[in-house]
């Protein structure tokens, strides 16, 4: 059965994803069932959207709620959903004010609109500069692929975005090296994650915070990823005693629907984007929000950040464990339920492609890294049982 899906897709999607042979029907849980009923066991999480798994009742009877009531109005009117979600993000993040979009690609986009318009607003200028980091990923967009730092996704489609340079992640002098009074902003991802998984250092971060308060530059954290509790905090960076100017988010704050946001700090709200700057058709419409809305919820309700600190604690032990007991796994990076095994001298993919067939759905980062971004809702059996299957793959 899984073939004459797979054929029809080939026949009419374009071909820009090499996907996995399989044809996925339903979840449950932190499980995954193909179109023949064979069960996966879900360590990938949509690439860490889905954190309250597949089939949450209360998630899903919202959705259907909502749907009974309206689904999208434009932006010239408000919505119950829009300003319930919009109150909870500001208040989960402590910032100023929410802008909503249809995913991470498009929040950062407003981010760097948000860096142009704040340094326009103080000296009129038009050649302004960002600072962002080598071997990140932003988006696939021409401005989001501008400031994403992997010469293999920008290549085909310079010209990009003027003004754009390249600092070395976690090391603040590379940083402090390129920084002019044309520099608007500096951006990177509280943990890099399609570039193998490497969180920031505290003294890194809280450098560059530092450097942005004394060049009134624009701090902006991509939290797109590793957002939304998958380090234990609701925000990564709030682990680090930082905030940010402006911070994107996606994937987990609708898991599943497609949402994002960009949300700024205070000084960036009143000196930046202003009526008529920014806009979006679809962005915080009420059924997105609707979601983004009960996410919240769910993550009080089923206490998400604790099990996060725990299980990831956990997950952490259980893979420097196998750091340790096999030679082509070199390193162990991440923070809570974000967590990538470095491996060399053999291929990466083949262990993934293996791990499927024993039932394990997991991802790479960057080309040797195994990457874990399970459903925030796994416990301690979960990790259990897929070290058995990973071990079982090697």
């Amino acid at each position: 059965m899984n073939n004459s899906y797979i054929e029809k897709a080939e026949e009419a999607i374009l071909h820009t994803y090499n996907r996995y042979q399989i044809v996925l029907d339903r979840g449950e849980g932190v499980y995954l069932y193909d179109v023949n009923q064979k069960a996966y066991l879900d360590f990938a999480a949509g690439i860490a959207v889905q954190s309250l798994g597949y089939n949450n009742k209360e998630y899903t009877q919202a959705l259907k709620d909502q749907i009974d009531k309206l689904t999208h109005i434009s932006n010239l009117y408000y919505s119950v959903p829009m300003a319930e979600a919009a109150q909870k993000l500001k208040e989960a993040s402590g910032m100023s004010k929410v802008f909503f979009t249809n995913s991470g690609t498009e929040a950062v986009e407003g981010a760097i609109k948000t860096a142009r318009k704040y340094a326009y607003g103080k000296d009129g200028g038009t050649d302004h500069e960002i600072i962002a980091m080598k071997h990140s990923f932003h988006g696939r967009s021409l401005g989001a692929l501008s400031v994403t730092g992997n010469e293999k996704y920008q290549a085909p489609f310079r010209p990009l975005l003027p003004g754009i340079k390249f600092a070395d992640y976690n090391d603040l002098e590379s940083v402090k090296a390129l920084v002019t009074d044309k520099t608007c902003a500096i951006m990177l991802e509280t943990v890099q994650g399609e570039g193998g998984i490497y969180p920031a250092e505290k003294e890194f971060l809280q450098g560059i915070k530092a450097l942005c308060e004394e060049r009134d530059i624009l701090l902006i954290l991509d939290e797109i990823q590793c957002g939304m509790g998958r380090t234990g905090y609701m925000f990564a960076w709030q682990e680090y005693g930082i905030e940010p100017d402006v911070m994107t988010c996606a994937k987990a704050i609708g898991c599943g629907v497609p949402v994002g946001a960009f949300v700024l700090g205070r000084k960036a709200a009143e000196g930046s984007l202003a009526a008529g700057d920014h806009g979006t058709t679809y962005g915080g419409n009420p059924f997105v929000c609707a979601a983004v809305s009960k996410v919240f919820d769910l993550y009080e309700k089923e206490h998400i950040l604790e099990n996060v600190r725990q299980v990831g604690t956990y997950l952490t032990e259980k893979l420097d464990g196998l750091v340790d007991k096999y030679d082509f796994l070199t390193e162990r990076r991440g923070k809570g339920l974000m967590q990538g095994l470095e491996v060399n001298g053999r291929p990466v993919g083949g262990i993934v492609d293996r791990a499927l067939e024993n039932g394990l759905i997991i991802i790479t980062a960057g080309s040797n890294v195994l990457r874990f971004v399970p459903p925030l809702i796994i416990t301690k059996e979960n990790v259990d049982e897929m070290l058995e299957k990973l071990e079982g793959s090697f």
